[in-house]
């Protein structure tokens, strides 16, 4: 029995089609498998989170927080009501730490100094997951009064009871709200996105489609900051304190790692 040509054509769209369905549902490698999974939840308050290490890389590449290692940022800190001047230097060393709950983080060394004097060292740990979320994992900060140092709020993701928090999500909108950090009556930071599309001008130049954002904790409830984000200037390029401080933070210089 013979069988219309019509018939075959059915038949061969038919395979085809089911060809594509299958290499669409099953990703062959790489970009595709990526796909395929979702992005970690971005945590609010005390909220657990549960991340897989394999996610997250010790590479920090989101457009407006990049974190080469070698890169240097340089701060000046002025109290608007004194008119005191510190200076802040950070840098994104070659330094990786393992935190506790198994990610690899970027270990960042951030120094303020009174006229040369350091008055506070940190160390702080970042890493990026793969959506492009900048994630804080803690941090080991030393203050130095009258020259001896003291512990200013050291605390690690992982340990008694500390979680990770976002320094910058990978697609900000307007009204978004995350948790920065957290370690109980410590360190218990949020932000939330106030606008995408500011203009500043600081020490190290103009920058234009600034992300800007509202930092804000409930053991200080009358403190708030503002801090604006530039594509390609990595950390912030200034922070403003608008209620329970008066310092403003710019950017004077930055030179990217290689």
């Amino acid at each position: 029995m013979k069988h219309p040509r019509s018939t075959y054509l059915l038949i061969a769209v038919a395979l085809a089609a089911l060809v594509a369905l299958m290499l669409q549902t099953v990703p062959s490698s790489g970009t595709s498998a990526l796909a395929s999974r979702l992005c970690p939840r971005l945590p609010k308050g005390a909220q657990p989170v549960h991340l897989d290490p394999a996610d997250f890389s010790a590479t920090i590449d989101n457009p407006r927080w990049p974190m080469t290692a070698g890169s240097r940022w340089v701060y000046r800190v002025t109290d608007m009501e004194t008119g005191h001047v510190n200076h802040d230097v950070i840098k994104a060393t070659h330094r990786t730490k393992r935190i506790a709950d198994g990610i690899t983080a970027r270990v960042v060394r951030d120094v303020v100094t009174d006229h040369g004097t350091p008055v506070e060292v940190t160390r702080d740990w970042y890493a990026q997951d793969f959506c492009g979320n900048v994630w804080y994992f803690g941090e080991h900060t030393v203050a130095y009064r009258h020259g001896k140092p003291h512990d200013n709020g050291t605390w690690q993701a992982g340990r008694h009871g500390n979680l990770p928090g976002i320094a910058l999500p990978a697609h900000p909108k307007v009204g978004l709200t995350y948790r920065e950090e957290y370690s109980k009556g410590v360190a218990e930071d949020q932000s939330r996105v106030l606008a995408l599309d500011e203009q500043v001008q600081v020490g190290a130049g103009h920058f234009t489609h600034v992300l800007m954002t509202e930092d804000f904790s409930p053991i200080e409830p009358n403190v708030s900051e503002l801090k604006f984000y530039a594509h390609g200037s990595g950390q912030a390029v200034l922070a403003l304190d608008v209620s329970g401080g008066s310092d403003r933070e710019e950017l004077i210089a930055y030179h990217p790692g290689r």
